[in-house]
């Protein structure tokens, strides 16, 4: 029994023998630590998300609303940017009372993927107004982009062209 004893001690007197290393450097690893220079930029700046047209479907307008640029919201211009979020390059700007297609949005609701012509206005030369045969990477004649949703004041939905009768439709008299 006394062996028994001994032979679960022994690896317990072994451990409390042990003395603390220091570790290198002091950073708790033997990686080195890594130093970003303060002027470096993330990659964050480089994404491009492209603005999606069709989200709804086949039978609605490639963008269902309309926005207006929020006069109290911005201080000037409200920038376009590259991608949804912040750190994201600005491609361009719109500046107050400027109109836009709103296509898509974020997963977290808080950017608006925009399209608007040069002249920051939603025109119907975009080629959003009527629907798409499916969901799609905007790829028109008009400028895109993502706008931050707080300062977007909701206009309307995009009324689409009227349908036109077919011979196989019935006339009423």
């Amino acid at each position: 029994m006394k062996d028994m004893r001994r032979l679960f001690l022994l690896p317990l007197m072994l451990l409390a023998g042990c003395e603390d290393q220091p570790v290198a450097n002091g950073y708790g690893s033997t990686t080195p630590r890594y130093d970003r220079p303060i002027d470096s930029k993330s990659n964050l700046d480089r994404a491009v998300v492209p603005v999606r047209i069709g989200e709804l479907g086949r039978n609605f307008a490639a963008c269902n609303a309309q926005g207006e640029v929020r006069e109290r919201a911005t201080n000037g211009a409200m920038p376009v940017r590259a991608a949804p979020y912040e750190q994201a390059q600005q491609k361009g700007q719109l500046p107050p009372g400027s109109t836009f297609f709103i296509c898509s949005r974020s997963m977290d609701q808080r950017w608006f993927g925009v399209v608007y012509d040069t002249a920051g206005q939603a025109s119907r030369s975009c080629g959003v107004s009527s629907p798409v045969g499916q969901r799609r990477d905007y790829d028109g004649p008009c400028d895109s982009g993502w706008v931050a949703s707080a300062q977007v004041r909701l206009i309307s939905g995009v009324q689409t062209p009227p349908v036109q009768a077919s011979d196989n439709v019935a006339k009423v008299k």
